[in-house]
This record gives structure tokens, C-alpha cells and sequence, in this order.
């Protein structure tokens, strides 16, 4: 079991439904699953700026039409938001560039995602990216299993961008259960040439509805043998969908840590989460 310690920092106002988060130059980078805009949150200053993804940008679209931003990774000035593919509205990348503050390109990527989903032998109707993560040369994509088949699926690509060549492979993955719900992935991060990941039981069998939350799990895949070094629960009670580095050493790796609550009020709780790894 690992030692950990799991705190409330802060709440947001202004943000719902968060499902990704960055850590850049003590500010916050959010998405939510519910909005076109992204976020960044000046810890010290608790000032909050808004930057449009899509045109014409709202908050707390209708179910049936949103983008569904569930994904966010940063790569020196990049930032990509994604779409979890798990409806045919629901396919864009967008990339931002956080120093100057603009979107510097989009993409539909409905066909990656259909070549994932054959290559996986994933159904349409299981299809849900969670998270994922670009290192400069290499893509990782965490499918989340709430649908039927609970298929965790991890993707990953040799390529600095998504439109070169690239070879693909994927690995399933059997995550625990709590109170009897099979966990599903729902963010990443790399550190040190691992992934840490988080996963959460929802009584679904939907990647398209809500269920009732019975808790989240850390853990942590060893990217040279592509197994999973450890998982350890972490709430019973939270579904923690945004997870990014805070501070890093020998020790212990503090994590921040967001909420989706699946509800419409705008307001956005940030954990922080200490692992200790001796």
C-alpha cells in the first residue's frame, strides 16, 4: 500500500465540470467537459482568465451538442485539449500555445479515433478518452472503460505530431474494483518515464451517461514493461478527472488534482495529492 495524504487547497469559482489540468509558472491550466473555453487560474492572484477552443464558445452546453473537452497535455508552449471521441460532435484537438495566450490550430481527429478503435477492437459505443500525454516524441491515450466491455485501453504512438506516420500498439488493462464497479481511467501524467493515472468507479455502463461516483484510485504504469506498478485508493466519495505535477523529488511526488461533478454550477475543487514512494 502506498502512503499518501489527499487536501482541499481551493476552490475555483467560475469553472465546471473540470476534466483536465496543467501546472505551468504557478498557474492552472482546466478544461471542462461542459465548456468551449480553457482556463488558466493565477494561483497567487486567484485571478481567472477564459480562452475560447472553439468559435462561438459558451459554458454548460447541452449534453448532445458539446465538444466534451476531457483531455488535457502540455509540451513546452503546447497545450492540447481533445475531445473524448465517445460521440461523432466529439472529436477535436485543439492546440494553445500558453505563452502568448492564442489557439494555434484545431483538428477533427474522427479518423484516429476510428483507427483506435479497430485496432483495439473497441466498439463505438465504448470508446471515451480520458487522458492523455505528449512527451515531444511519443503520444499516450487512455481510453476509459465505463462502457460494457470495460475496456481500459492504453494507446501509444511514436510521432512529434499526430498527422505523421506513426506505429500504433495498445494495452488493456484490469483495474480494481470498488464495490463491485470495475474503476476506468479518467487522467495521466507522466513522471519519470512512468505513467501515473487516475481511474473511478461510476455506476454506468455508459460512456455517454452519469452514474452514481463510489470512489477514485491512483496508480502508476511502468512504461518499459507496459504493467502496472501499484493502484491505491484514494477517496470513495470523489471522481477526480484532472491530474498534474505540482512538485517532484526522490521522495514524494505532490499532485494536483481536479473535480467533475457532473453539475452545472460553475465552481471547481483543487486537491492536492502527496504519494510518498519510500
Amino acid at each position: 500500500m502506498e502512503k499518501f495524504t489527499l487536501e482541499l487547497l481551493f476552490q475555483i469559482i467560475g469553472i465546471g465540470s473540470a476534466s483536465g489540468i496543467c501546472y505551468k509558472d504557478n498557474s492552472l491550466f482546466i478544461v471542462g467537459d461542459n465548456s468551449c473555453f480553457l482556463y488558466e487560474y493565477h494561483i497567487d492572484s486567484q485571478h481567472l482568465n477564459r480562452y475560447p477552443l472553439i468559435e462561438n464558445p459558451s459554458e454548460n452546453i447541452i449534453k448532445k451538442d458539446k465538444p466534451d473537452f476531457e483531455a488535457l497535455t502540455c509540451f513546452q508552449d503546447s497545450m492540447y485539449a481533445f475531445g473524448s471521441g465517445s460521440t461523432s460532435k466529439r472529436n477535436k484537438m485543439v492546440e494553445f500555445d500558453w505563452t502568448q495566450k492564442k489557439k494555434i490550430a484545431s483538428d477533427n481527429l474522427a479518423d484516429l479515433y476510428a483507427a483506435m478503435q479497430n485496432f483495439a477492437s473497441i466498439k463505438p459505443e465504448d470508446f471515451n478518452i480520458e487522458g492523455v500525454i505528449h512527451d515531444g516524441e511519443n503520444w499516450y491515450f487512455l481510453n476509459r472503460g465505463n462502457g460494457i466491455s470495460n475496456k481500459n485501453t492504453l494507446f501509444s504512438f511514436h510521432a512529434k505530431k499526430l498527422n505523421q506516420e506513426f506505429n500504433m500498439r495498445s494495452n488493456d488493462y484490469e483495474l480494481p474494483k470498488i464495490n463491485g464497479i470495475v474503476s476506468s481511467f479518467t487522467d495521466a501524467v507522466l513522471v519519470d518515464d512512468k505513467i501515473y493515472f487516475l481511474a473511478t468507479a461510476e455506476d454506468t455502463q455508459s460512456t455517454y451517461d452519469d452514474g452514481e461516483v463510489l470512489g477514485s484510485i491512483i496508480g502508476r504504469i511502468n512504461l518499459e514493461t507496459m504493467k502496472i506498478d501499484f493502484t491505491q485508493k484514494i477517496s470513495d466519495s470523489h471522481k477526480f478527472e484532472g491530474l498534474t505535477v505540482l512538485k517532484n523529488d526522490n521522495n514524494k511526488i505532490e499532485f494536483l488534482l481536479c473535480e467533475d461533478k457532473d453539475t452545472e454550477i460553475l465552481e471547481t475543487a483543487i486537491y492536492k495529492l502527496s504519494l510518498n514512494l519510500k
